[in-house]
């Protein structure tokens, strides 16, 4: 037994370190083409390590030979040549123990020859035109295959993609290539391709099994994945099928496998096979700024109450520490919230919740308890919407009208459109929300309706979307009834990190004698300019603006509130991490001269 000498049978086994130097030559002026090979290239890509002894050169450099086989073929270049040569020996005929120098020379030569166009680019046996949008594929001829144009590699792949694909979104479940006929002609430098494609038989659901269960009703999860036996099939059908599964957050891993063969009247029997999550969960989080203090919060969630996925979830949180440490200014929040998906449809969720607030702010004090039901509903992966019933019982207390009760009955009902490709850091895709919320207040006597709309868009462009340009645009109508005959927490306000970066948390409203009230219609907007600078760190420019009206709609008697600043993003695979900077451009009395925000995701 050896303590400190290092044992030489694992030279014998991996190999003494191999040195080598890489000499990277394509004919011709091929500057792009150089930077595609050389990026599909071991050789190359390894070049500032050694190998792992002269084994590991050896088949690092065969390697290489198919590796830019493939790329010559992917850039439509079917007549080049390659050589490797290592301390000047062709690396295709060297044995396995082969010796080189310390470090070996190795010479990667290129000759590409002339791009390849198609003289012939055919599908057999091509689907019929689809009769829904719902099932249009693009083109084969859309991707480039087609006579005159170049014959890459991956076009041709792509051809026999779709073309299986444009079967396959009209029901042919089992459609594959019979025959896929390539022929080059080196004289001409031109390709002959004809895929042809066998659709099978039109198939039908047959049964939904369910494998993997252990609390959850099978009869349930089969229900939820809206596979009806019978019904055409319809790959989109097994992607929607899949996302339903996802939203129940119930299960660690859940798979949709379609039979090996279509059976008798061309039914296809579907295999659900998931593996269940623990039901409890919990998790705590926190915020900080300097205007409005420290937040924390916690919950619980238990994610299968009654077997069929029905979640309860109790939370609560506290928030303005550090503003000041007495816990009577502190703002409070805790209540639960249960939902119980796939009532009537399944993409349509029944909800109810019951919470109790103390929130205090600048602009007033709010005690109030709110008990909410109704349904949500998945019109599709982009649309959704929201029909509820809510109630609260709500204590004021302000500097401009004193103490007062609220008790509201209303109803809330909302839609909305997401095509962002990532909620927490989008590059691309629009956000938009419209809610109505009519209600009735009793102490007052007065019915009133609220209207909110939003929109965010993004653009991406340069490589990776490095920059993105955001825009955020918010409106707010209250009519009905006067301000001072209105509960505040339904009165429009701005200022905050969601809102109008450097202001005080809704402290841009109405300006009176005694103090700010909120108002009855809401202008809100911003603009930011993202740039991520490596792989985990990103900046950003800002300039959020705000206003607020005592009229229902906008007479612009108010100022303005114009809030301007710069960010640093750190991002992570959980949205980036975000610390932004901002001044208010025209602050109030009760404004900071700036202040600091931190949270996870973009500010919008």
């Amino acid at each position: 037994m050896k303590f400190f000498e290092r044992d030489t049978s694992e030279d014998e086994v991996i190999g003494t370190p191999q040195e080598y130097t890489v000499d990277f030559q394509v004919s011709g002026d091929e500057g792009d083409l150089e930077k595609v090979l050389k990026g599909s290239s071991n050789l190359w890509a390894d070049r500032e390590e050694p190998a792992s002894g002269a084994a590991g050169l050896l088949a690092k450099a065969k390697g290489d030979y198919r590796r830019l086989l493939d790329a010559l073929y992917g850039e439509a270049r079917y007549g080049g040549t390659i050589s490797i040569l290592i301390d000047g020996r062709e690396a295709d005929g060297l044995l396995a123990n082969a010796e080189f120098a310390s470090p070996a020379n190795v010479q990667v030569l290129v000759n590409p020859g002339p791009v390849f166009h198609f003289n012939e680019a055919r599908i057999v046996n091509r689907a019929p035109p689809p009769t829904s949008r719902r099932d249009e594929v693009d083109l084969p001829e859309q991707e480039g295959f087609t006579r005159g144009e170049a014959a890459r590699s991956g076009t041709i792949l792509k051809a026999g993609r779709l073309s299986i694909d444009a079967w396959r979104q009209q029901g042919y479940a089992k459609a594959e290539l019979a025959d896929e006929r390539v022929v080059a002609a080196h004289d001409s430098a031109t390709i002959d391709a004809r895929l042809t494609v066998d659709p099978g038989r039109k198939a039908y659901y047959g049964a939904v099994g369910v494998q993997g269960t252990d609390r959850m009703d099978p009869e349930f999860v089969a229900r939820q994945t809206g596979l009806v036996p019978g019904q055409e099939y319809d790959p989109d059908d097994i992607k929607d099928a899949s996302d339903r599964l996802a939203r129940l957050d119930v299960f660690r891993s859940a798979r949709i496998q379609e039979a090996e063969e279509i059976g008798p009247g061309g039914q296809l029997p579907i295999q659900v096979i998931v593996q269940e999550r623990l039901p409890r969960r919990f998790g705590v989080g926190g915020s900080y700024s300097t205007v409005d203090g420290l937040g924390l919060e916690a919950f619980w969630l238990h994610r299968n109450l009654f077997g069929r996925a029905e979640r309860l979830r109790i939370e609560g949180k506290v928030a303005g520490i550090g503003e000041t440490f007495d816990p009577t200014e502190f703002t409070y929040r805790v209540g639960g919230i249960f939902t119980k998906p796939g009532v009537y449809t399944p993409d349509t969720d029944f909800v109810a919740s019951l919470y109790g607030d103390r929130e205090v702010l600048d602009a007033y004090t709010r005690n109030s308890v709110t008990a909410e039901t109704g349904f949500t509903h998945m019109f599709s992966k982009e649309l959704s919407g929201r029909l509820l019933v809510n109630g609260s019982y709500s204590q004021f207390e302000d500097d401009v009208f004193g103490k007062r009760e609220f008790v509201t009955v209303g109803l809330l009902g909302g839609l909305t459109y997401d095509s962002r490709d990532n909620a927490a850091d989008a590059t691309e895709g629009i956000y938009v929300e419209a809610v109505a919320e009519p209600f009735y207040e009793f102490n007052y006597g007065n019915f009133a309706t609220r209207f909110t709309a939003e929109g965010r868009t993004y653009y991406g462009f340069g490589e990776d979307n490095r920059i993105v340009l955001a825009g955020r645009l918010k409106l707010g109508s209250l009519v009905g009834a006067s301000i001072a005959e209105l509960p505040p927490d339904k009165l429009f306000f701005a200022g905050g990190g969601g809102s109008v970066r450097g202001y005080a948390y809704r402290n841009i409203g109405v300006e009176t004698p005694d103090g700010i009230v909120g108002g009855r219609s809401l202008i809100e907007g911003s603009a930011e300019i993202r740039a991520r600078v490596t792989q985990s760190i990103g900046v950003v420019g800002f300039v959020d603006a705000g206003y607020v009206s005592s009229e229902s709609f906008p007479d612009f008697s108010e100022d303005l509130k114009l809030g301007a600043g710069v960010g640093l993003r750190y991002l992570t695979g959980l949205g980036p991490i975000r610390l932004d900077v901002a001044v208010p451009l025209d602050p109030g009395p009760d404004d900071p001269d700036f202040a600091f925000y931190v949270g996870i995701g973009q500010a919008f």
